[in-house]
C-alpha cells in the first residue's frame, strides 16, 4: 500500500511543495525575529504580536477560507496564496518600521489560511481512501523533519547572509512551491451536494460555510475528537510556551538545553510518524487518548525533576522532549486521518477550515493564559496543573469511549433513515 502511495505522482508533488513551503516558513520566522528582536530591540510584547499576526487570521477566517477552498479551484487558490506570500516576504526585506512587519505578517497569515484547507482538500482528491492513513503519517513526518532542519538551516543562513538576504531566499521557496503545485493534476469531479438534486439554485455562501459545522456535528466521533483536540491543545499550550522559563529554574542548566529538547521533540514526532505510516490498523480515538496521556506524563516529570533540581538535565530533558514529541503525533495524525477518511471531497475544505480555526484559537489563548498562570502561580505549579489536566482528560475520554461509540452508531442509524434532502 505504501509502495502504491510512493508511485502517486500528484501526492509526491504536493508533499515536496509542502516541505519547501514549511522550510520557507521557518526561514521567514527566524529572519523576522532576528530583525525585530536583535536589530530593532523590540520588547517582549512586540515580539509576541509577531506570532499573533500569523495565528489570528487562521483562527478568524478558517471557516470562510475553507468554504472558498470547496467553492473554487483548490490548485489555483494554493498557487495564488504562494505567489502573494512571496511578494509580501519581499516587502519584509525592505521594511523599516515594525508596523509594516505586522501588516505584512497579518496578510501572510490571511493567505496561509487559504492555503491550508485547500492543501488538505487537494490531498483528499489525490489519495485513495486505502492509502490515506499512510499519507497523513508521511505528511506528519515532513512537518517533523522541517521542524528539525528548518531552524538549523535558517539560523545558519541568517548568520552567513543576514536577515534581509534570507527574506529573498524565502520568497524563492514560495515561488518554487507554486511552480510545483502548477504540475498537480486538475480538480477531480467531486460528489454533488445533496441539495443539488432538489434545488437548481446554488446555495448561498453563508449556507455553504455552515455546512462545515453541520457535517462535524453529524459525526459524533469527529465532534468529540475536535473538542478533545482543541481543549487538549489549549491545556498543552499553557506549559509548552513556558518551557524556557521552567529550564531557568534549574541551578546549572546548559544554554543549549532548550535547543536539544526542541530537536528531540522533532525526532520523536518523526519516529512516531514513521511508525504510523507502517502500522495503519489503529483506532484513532484510543491513540489520541494515549498521546494526550503521554504528553501529560512528560510535562509532569519535567516539572518534578526541575522542582527537585535533579542533575543530568542534559540527558533527561531531551528524553522527555522525545517522549512529548513521539506521543504528540498520536494526538494529531489519527484525528486528521479520521477527518480525511470520513469527509466527502466536496466538504473537505470547509471541515478543515473549521478544525484549523478551533486549533489555532487554542494556540493563541494557551500561551497567553500560560504566561499569566506562570506569573501568578509559578512555572512549576503551572506544569503540574497542565500535566494533571491532560492525564485526567485522557482518563475521562477513555471512560466515555463506549458511550461515544454508541452515540455515533445512533447518529449513523438516524441518518440512514432520514431522506437525503434533509442534509441541507
Amino acid at each position: 500500500m505504501k509502495n502504491e502511495l510512493m508511485r502517486n505522482k500528484g501526492y509526491i508533488t504536493l508533499m515536496v511543495a509542502q516541505a519547501i513551503s514549511s522550510i520557507g516558513d521557518w526561514l521567514s520566522m527566524i529572519a523576522v525575529i532576528t530583525l525585530v528582536g536583535i536589530k530593532w530591540h523590540a520588547s517582549p510584547m512586540e515580539i509576541s504580536f509577531i506570532i499573533l499576526c500569523l495565528a489570528i487570521p487562521m483562527a478568524l477566517f478558517g471557516p470562510f477560507t475553507g468554504t472558498l477552498a470547496d467553492r473554487f479551484n483548490r490548485k489555483g487558490l494554493m498557487i495564488l496564496s504562494d505567489l502573494v506570500r512571496a511578494g509580501l516576504i519581499l516587502i519584509l526585506a525592505v521594511a523599516d518600521t515594525i508596523w509594516i512587519v505586522y501588516i505584512c505578517l497579518f496578510t501572510i497569515g490571511v493567505f496561509s489560511s487559504f492555503f491550508v484547507p485547500a492543501k488538505n482538500a487537494k490531498l483528499k482528491e489525490l489519495v485513495p481512501q486505502d492509502d490515506m492513513k499512510s499519507a497523513m503519517a508521511i505528511t506528519s513526518m515532513i512537518d517533523s523533519s522541517t521542524k528539525i532542519l528548518g531552524p538549523l538551516l535558517s539560523g545558519a543562513l541568517v548568520t552567513m547572509f543576514g536577515a534581509k538576504t534570507v527574506f529573498f531566499i524565502d520568497s524563492l521557496t514560495f515561488i518554487a512551491s507554486a511552480c510545483l503545485i502548477m504540475m498537480l493534476p486538475k480538480a477531480m469531479q467531486s460528489i454533488p451536494l445533496a441539495t443539488d438534486s432538489i434545488n437548481e439554485t446554488q446555495p448561498s455562501f453563508k449556507t455553504e460555510m455552515i455546512l462545515g459545522f453541520t457535517f462535524i456535528k453529524s459525526k459524533l466521533h469527529l465532534l468529540v475528537g475536535m473538542v478533545f483536540l482543541g481543549v487538549s491543545l489549549l491545556i498543552l499550550q499553557l506549559s509548552d510556551s513556558q518551557i524556557i522559563v521552567l529550564l531557568r529554574e534549574l541551578p546549572s542548566v546548559s544554554p543549549d538545553l532548550f535547543g536539544y529538547i526542541v530537536t528531540a521533540s522533532g525526532i520523536g514526532m518523526l519516529g512516531s510518524g514513521m511508525l504510523l505510516a507502517k502500522k495503519t490498523d489503529y483506532q484513532a480515538y484510543t491513540l489520541m487518548l494515549t498521546g494526550v496521556c503521554g504528553i501529560g506524563l512528560s510535562f509532569g516529570l519535567m516539572a518534578v525533576f526541575t522542582h527537585f533540581e535533579l542533575g543530568y538535565s542534559i540527558l533527561w530533558g531531551p528524553v522527555l522532549g522525545f517522549l512529548a514529541g513521539f506521543t504528540a503525533t498520536f494526538v494529531f495524525v489519527p484525528f486528521q486521518t479520521a477527518v480525511q477518511l470520513d469527509t466527502p471531497v466536496h466538504l473537505t475544505g470547509r471541515v478543515f477550515g473549521v478544525i484549523n480555526s478551533v486549533t489555532t484559537t487554542a494556540t493563541i489563548i494557551g500561551p497567553l493564559l500560560g504566561g499569566y498562570l506562570a506569573t501568578v502561580l509559578g512555572v512549576v505549579p503551572t506544569f503540574i496543573i497542565t500535566a494533571s489536566l491532560l492525564i485526567v482528560g485522557a482518563v475521562i475520554g477513555y471512560l466515555a469511549k463506549n458511550k461515544i461509540n454508541r452515540g455515533n452508531q445512533d447518529v449513523s442509524k438516524s441518518q440512514q433513515g432520514t431522506p437525503r434532502t434533509t442534509t441541507s
